[in-house]
């Protein structure tokens, strides 16, 4: 039998090779898990193979349990020699006999290969068909492959073509954007542009002989000139600022002349039209003043709207204002020129209608005065729309012309029942029923009025210190006044008997109680004593109560202090009462001394408690404290000097200012160097007047100024005023 053939190199390589597959550490080719489980399951299938047929039947009792749990699917045969016949034929070598060693190691080497064949068939089937499907895996990765290729080209193009898209597109908004921002920009510089590109329509408007200040576009030019007045005026950066600020400011005084001229020509030819009907300039009817608020009113509406625009304005711009004011002016001249000579002529025949009735005239005269004042308010108001202090000042002025003509009336009043009743007219009448109902209209007119009333009150005052020594402190008492107690008993046989008559004619006492009573104390109940004597009327009244057996100084300074009450100041009224007072005292104790040295000394104590009880009753309601202060200093001598060097300054003055102006006349033979060289020593005689009466106001008191008699300015401007 020959030899066993040795193992083949290559084949040993192999094994030994795929022994490393997984040799730990480091394996030559390290499995997953998914593939270590097909292993695992490949080995599991391997372990269960059969005993190849082949196989020596002796040759089994070498097998280990393990591999004979396997079952077997072929017949184990009958004899050794069946097997290795089927052993031979399988081998193809049922021809051959085995007789050497060398034969035997060759069989038993073919055996073993056919063995290992056999044993390796399955791993190799498997591995050809793992080979076919790694074959179509690696065909399919490589599409999938050439796939992701054409997908990551894609992808690229695809990037590409967005970053491309995407730039385009911001490009697209940037240019947007920039174009929007260059209209903007357009349009701002076409706004800015627009304020100076309208001076030229401005120019050539204003610039037109065709140009009305009524036309429909004057008034938007006009507002569209301030406009670009005020936007220049806020952007000083502006290139060509002052430029164009002068050229627009030009362009406003043109509109503005334009407006001043057309209403000062209206009211100019206004006052032209009215005058031209009255060559004299002084009319002096109802009918005249009719017509001028008539006529003045119809043309309000040509150029209200115009002063209204100009009105509105003229908080804004000075220029506005300025020509507001000029507007003022002229219509206010046109007023006095229209009014100041109607009004001297209306008061002048007043003046001649009440010339003895100086009550009538001030009432008259301040009734016309308060229409005047009321009817120029109106006026006002057809024209304008915002007030202004210029118009009170013209209807002052007005008023001044009333003023001018009563005040030397006034001050040469010596009766103080019209002196009171003129300030009862001047103060409730006209102060405290027109003025306050309508204070706004009649301001100017109050203005007149309080300094009239401050005339008449201070010549009240005047006339009530002369009254008080003439008539109380220099009264000089008649025999009748002092027959006391003869009097009262007439009195008291008077009253007896009209008891008497009374008692027969029942039906007549009344009538008899009424005719008791003295008809003049009714001027005292309406002056303020009602009070006290309302208490005495409700009794019977005896005939020694009557008002006219009251002594004579009694009655008269009660009589003066109801009609001083009213009429002035509680504080003068307090000095003149006590005053009056104190001389009505003075005379009671001189009739008191007269009747104890006629009579008895109970007749005079009498008498005076009878009329200081009398005086304490009636002054009761005047609620002003009648106390007498005296004070010890002696100012006579002072008062003397001071009378003296006011009165011979003032003679002086009086006696040589003629010649000196004569003999002025006379060396210069020219009025207006004559007036102008006595000008100012006009003007320091005035001032020197003016301290020394701020001096004497301040230093004395009213009664001290009295005996003073230092001479008022307006009689110092009434003498220097000769002199033209």
């Amino acid at each position: 039998m020959a030899e066993p053939p040795p193992v083949e190199p290559a084949g040993r390589e192999v094994r030994d090779r795929l022994s490393l597959w997984d040799r730990r550490p480091q394996p030559a080719a390290p499995l997953s898990d998914r593939q270590t489980d097909s292993v695992l399951e490949m080995k599991a299938a391997a372990e269960n193979l059969p005993v190849p047929p082949e196989l020596p039947i002796e040759d089994l009792c070498s097998l280990t349990s393990q591999s004979l749990t396997v079952a077997l699917t072929a017949a184990v045969p009958e004899s050794t020699e069946d097997v290795l016949l089927k052993g031979f034929a399988v081998l193809g070598m049922e021809d051959e006999r085995i007789e050497t060693a060398q034969q035997f190691f060759s069989w038993f080497a073919q055996v073993q290969t056919q063995m290992d064949q056999d044993e390796g068939a399955k791993y190799r089937q498997m591995r050809d068909y793992l080979s076919g499907f790694q074959e179509q895996c690696d065909a399919i990765l490589n599409d999938v492959n050439s796939a992701l290729q054409h997908l990551e080209s894609l992808q690229k193009q695809y990037l590409f073509v967005s970053t491309k898209t995407g730039t385009l597109h911001e490009a697209c908004e940037q240019l947007l954007k920039e174009q929007s921002e260059l209209v903007d920009l357009a349009e701002n510089i076409q706004q800015k542009l627009s304020y100076f590109n309208e001076l030229e329509n401005i120019n050539t408007k204003l610039n037109s002989p065709t140009l009305s200040v009524n036309s429909e576009g004057f008034i938007p030019m006009l507002a569209k000139l301030d406009d670009c007045i005020a936007y220049i005026s806020s952007h000083p950066n502006f290139k060509d600022y002052p430029v164009y600020l002068i050229k627009f400011k030009q362009c406003l005084s043109k509109a503005m002349h334009l407006i001043k001229t057309y209403t000062v020509n209206t009211l100019q030819n206004l006052t032209s039209q009215l005058m031209k009907r009255d060559p004299s300039a002084v009319p002096n009817s109802d009918n005249a003043f009719t017509l001028f608020y008539v006529k003045f009113r119809a043309a309000a509406p040509k150029v209200r709207t115009l002063i209204e625009q100009v009105e509105q304005r003229s908080e804004k711009m000075p220029e506005y204002q300025q020509v507001l004011n000029e507007i003022h002016q002229c219509y206010l001249d046109q007023r006095e020129l229209l009014l100041g000579p109607s009004i001297a002529s209306t008061v002048t025949e007043l003046t001649s209608q009440n010339n003895r009735d100086h009550c009538a005239l001030v009432r008259s005269g301040c009734a016309f005065m308060v229409h005047v004042c009321q009817d120029e308010h109106q006026l006002y108001n057809e024209f304008f729309t915002k007030p202004t202090p210029k118009l009170d000042e013209l209807l002052e002025k007005l008023c001044l012309s009333l003023y001018d003509v009563l005040r030397p009336m006034i001050i040469h009043v010596i009766h103080l029942e019209t002196l009171s009743e003129l300030c009862g007219i001047l103060k409730n009448e006209m102060l405290e029923d027109h003025v306050q109902n309508n204070a706004e209209q009649l301001g100017a007119f109050a203005a007149g009025v309080k300094q009239m009333l401050e005339d008449v009150q201070e010549r009240l005052v005047y006339r009530t210190h002369i009254y008080i020594q003439t008539d109380i402190t220099g009264y000089k008492p008649a025999p009748g006044d002092l027959a006391y107690p003869d009097k009262l008993e007439m009195m008291e046989q008077i009253a007896q008997s009209l008891k008497e008559e009374q008692k027969k004619l029942p039906s007549e006492a009344s009538f008899s109680d009424v005719r008791l009573e003295d008809p003049e104390s009714c001027s005292l109940i309406k002056s303020g004593s009602a009070e006290s004597l309302n208490a005495r009327h409700q009794t019977t009244i005896s005939p020694a109560d009557l008002h006219g057996m009251w002594y004579p100084t009694v009655r008269r300074t009660l009589v003066c202090l109801s009609k001083l009450y009213r009429c002035i100041d509680r504080a003068v009224f307090q000095g003149l009462s006590q005053e009056a007072l104190s001389a009505c005292i003075h005379s009671l104790l001189g009739a008191a001394d007269s009747i104890s040295k006629n009579k008895t000394q109970v007749d005079g104590q009498l008498f005076l408690i009878k009329h200081l009880l009398i005086l304490r009753e009636q002054i009761a309601p005047f609620h002003t404290d009648f106390t007498i202060k005296e004070i010890s200093l002696d100012l006579k001598k002072t008062r003397a000097k001071i009378n003296d060097l006011v009165s011979s300054t003032y003679k002086t003055i009086k006696t040589k200012l003629p010649s000196t102006l004569r003999s002025m006349s006379l060396y210069l033979s020219n009025k207006d160097t004559e007036l102008i060289l006595f000008k100012p020593v006009r003007n320091n005689i005035q001032q020197m007047f003016q301290k020394l009466h701020a001096l004497l106001k301040e230093e004395f008191s009213n009664e001290d100024l009295q005996i003073i008699a230092c001479p008022s300015m307006e009689q110092v401007n009434l003498l220097l005023s000769m002199s033209k």
